[in-house]
């Protein structure tokens, strides 16, 4: 008798779904934490290069643009890889090349060469959100997607909380900002070979992932697949013609706006205008960027909660993207009105955390696109995202020079957080799939 329970339990034990989809966005999570560590390195040495190289404000905020020069250049590009190469060796290639950049702006003699090697990390790091993007709509059910995309989105904020501390670490260890760059990128070169051999373009191909798993995944994307627009003239230029594409591009500019501002700008914010120093800076945007990953999570499970409950896509995500824009809206202003450096931090990181819900955004290529065009979408969004990031270091940088205070940057982040609110709860129309 106990023989066939043992038996039983072990066939129930074989016919329940593995998880492998949940790893992959765990991994995905890790990856864009370390494109985030990569990325933020240069603000949080931006102090140390400024010296070095006998650099003011306007020459930083170039090199804290020159990223996003190619990274916005190459979204769509990379979106489009990723719809005829599947995700796999997109995101692999992408991690791999972005990490051996990171390493070779160690051996920059100049600003200008540190600025070309930026460039370098931009074009390579740009494929990994519309990637991102595309293996959550082929890994993920509709009641697990925002979930999928707050685990793809979270590694920014973790990212950015960690690589103020590790970079910092690094410095303060090795006294170079250069031996930081080097372990950093090395790091991360190791991590893409990481992702070969793990990811999967989709449940049948990966050697972990059982058929329950598999058929859990195919039975909601059927379902998904009824509902599909049939296809128009097949140009992928016919979505610019939808309001919603513009809604979600100008939205997550906005987004961004208000989010790179904050990564690029207030480690010297908190190092000249409050007068932290490397250790007190880098612990202070920890808390706050942990307080962005932490929001990150909250947004993803309560939308996924409130859709298997029975909630509309379109009233989820007007809500909560509606809500976050608000309190993000309110509590980045108020910075704008107090000095104490620990209210300051209180309510940066209160800022980030609700900015942090509307990383549900990356729900939105697979609610409007089929899932042959969810790369191109998602290249689009991030496109607009980082036309933000070009521009926002660069203005900020001559606000603080021609003023000689943050003041003015951060009513652009407050107006920035409105146009996000704008966007989120109006223009775009979450309800159906775009014909093209």
């Amino acid at each position: 008798m106990e023989a066939q329970l043992e038996v039983n339990a072990s066939q129930s034990a074989a016919a329940a779904p593995t998880r492998v989809r949940w790893k992959i966005f765990f991994l995905i999570l890790f990856l864009v934490t370390i494109n985030y560590v990569d990325r933020a390195s240069i603000s949080v040495a931006m102090p140390l290069i400024g010296k070095e190289f006998d650099i003011g404000p306007a020459v930083q905020g170039l090199l804290l643009s020159s990223f996003f020069w190619t990274y916005a250049f190459m979204q769509i590009p990379g979106g489009m890889l990723a719809d005829r190469f599947g995700p796999r060796v997109v995101i692999a290639g992408a991690t791999f090349f972005w990490g051996l950049f990171q390493a070779l702006a160690a051996a920059s003699v100049s600003w200008v060469i540190l600025l070309l090697t930026r460039l370098g990390l931009g074009a390579s790091e740009a494929p990994i959100y519309p990637a991102g993007g595309k293996l959550n709509a082929m890994w993920m059910t509709q009641n697990e997607r925002g979930r999928g995309a707050t685990l793809l989105d979270g590694g920014a904020p973790l990212g950015s909380a960690l690589g103020a501390i590790l970079i910092s670490f690094l410095i303060v260890i090795f006294h170079s900002w250069r031996a930081a760059f080097i372990i950093a990128g090395v790091g991360t070169m190791i991590a893409g070979l990481w992702a070969w051999y793990y990811i999967r373009n989709n449940p049948r191909e990966h050697p972990s992932a059982n058929d329950a798993e598999a058929r859990h995944i195919e039975a909601s994307h059927a379902m998904e697949q009824v509902t599909e627009p049939a296809i128009v003239s097949g140009r992928l230029l016919d979505f610019f013609k939808y309001r919603s594409v513009w809604g979600m591009f100008f939205g997550w500019m906005f987004f961004n706006t208000l989010f790179y501002g904050l990564l690029t700008w207030i480690p010297s914010y908190l190092s000249e205008a409050r007068g932290l120093n490397i250790k007190q800076m880098g612990g202070a945007v920890f808390i706050m960027f942990f307080a962005g990953f932490v929001g990150e999570l909250v947004g993803g499970w309560l939308a996924d909660k409130w859709r298997a409950a029975g909630a509309s896509q379109g009233k989820v995500m007007r809500t909560l993207c509606g809500v976050a824009s608000i309190l993000a809206t309110v509590s980045i202003f108020s910075v704008s009105q107090i000095t104490d450096p620990v209210a300051v931090v209180v309510m940066l990181s209160a800022t980030l955390f609700f900015l942090r819900w509307c990383g549900l955004y990356w729900c939105i290529p697979a609610i409007l696109g089929t899932r042959n065009t969810v790369g191109f979408l998602g290249g689009t969004m991030n496109l607009g995202g980082n036309i933000a990031g070009v521009g926002v270091p660069i203005l900020v940088g001559l606000i603080v020079q021609m003023t000689g205070s943050f003041f003015l940057a951060f009513m652009l982040f407050a107006a920035a957080g409105v146009g996000l609110f704008v966007c989120s709860t109006l223009l775009i129309d979450y309800s159906k799939k775009l014909p093209v």
